[in-house]
């Protein structure tokens, strides 16, 4: 290896980690286990996709990685319980926890029927806050830890139809910085990372509706969906020794949309 490959390798390596991985079998998730295991960590893949962790389970060990499948139903305690509990059993530890777990349903404020809010919640803030809990237990004796949580561009900003979703990723957000002050004496390190309007087959109704397609592009100022493998490299970062300094924040991976967006008629010689 190069001069530059060993001294990025010191940097970004997560060889020797192991990352619990929520939401694993979803568009973002299959990214971020594809990136976590490349850059050399064991990854326990686990969501309520069984089959598809399993998928991938196999292709990583076949590249000659390690990698682990569990079935987890992140809105359910004894499932979490459960699944905690056999990723410590195969791989000893947990040293990076990856909240990527989550759901929307897009409704306008009125029309939203409870037991929509309380599966939103239960999903997106409950149950990573029920998983941190438990994950966090395992990390505290060993006084090292890392918590990445998946939030969005609606933990700043807001859009029509997204009260509940927003108000979810506003709440981890708010957790991230709780994780973050409290655990910071035991060597446990909080983040979130905030993707912006990012293409996956959830996405692709609303990138190919003739309004709302319009409408994020103008507010985008690159003027096109990120996609997830664009947040791959920053989930690596923070998930690395790169990041050793870091906790408490939100990074947003936006396309240049929370600053302003597509600007508006400007003189310039160019």
């Amino acid at each position: 290896m190069s001069r530059i490959g060993n001294y990025l390798e010191s940097l970004f390596s997560l060889e020797g980690k192991v990352i619990l991985l929520t939401g694993a079998a979803g568009g973002i998730g299959e990214a971020f286990a594809r990136g976590l295991s490349g850059a050399g960590g064991s990854v326990a893949l686990c969501d309520l996709n069984l089959e598809r962790c399993e998928e991938m389970k196999l292709e990583f060990e076949k590249k000659g990685s390690q990698a682990g499948a569990y079935l987890l139903d992140i809105a359910d305690k004894t499932s979490i319980q459960a699944c905690v509990d056999a990723v410590i059993k195969d791989f000893k530890a947990i040293d990076i926890l990856v909240n990527c777990a989550g759901i929307n349903k897009r409704e306008g404020f009125l029309d939203v029927e409870e037991d929509t809010f309380d599966r939103i919640i239960n999903i997106n803030l409950k149950g990573a806050f029920l998983i941190s809990q438990e994950v966090v237990k395992h990390m505290l004796p060993r006084k090292k830890g890392n918590i990445i949580n998946i939030c969005s561009y609606n933990d700043e900003a807001m859009m029509g139809g997204c009260s509940v979703y927003g108000a979810s990723k506003s709440g981890l957000r708010a957790l991230t910085r709780s994780m973050a002050i409290e655990w910071a004496r035991h060597g446990i390190r909080a983040n979130a990372l905030s993707p912006g309007h990012i293409a996956t087959p959830l996405t692709t109704v609303t990138w190919e509706h003739p309004t709302r397609s319009v409408y994020l592009r103008d507010r985008i100022a690159m003027r096109r969906p990120g996609t997830p493998e664009e947040l791959v490299g920053i989930c690596v970062m923070l998930a690395s020794d790169a990041s050793s300094y870091m906790s408490g924040q939100a990074y947003h991976v936006d396309g240049g949309c929370l600053c302003g967006g597509d600007p508006w008629d400007f003189d310039t010689k160019y």
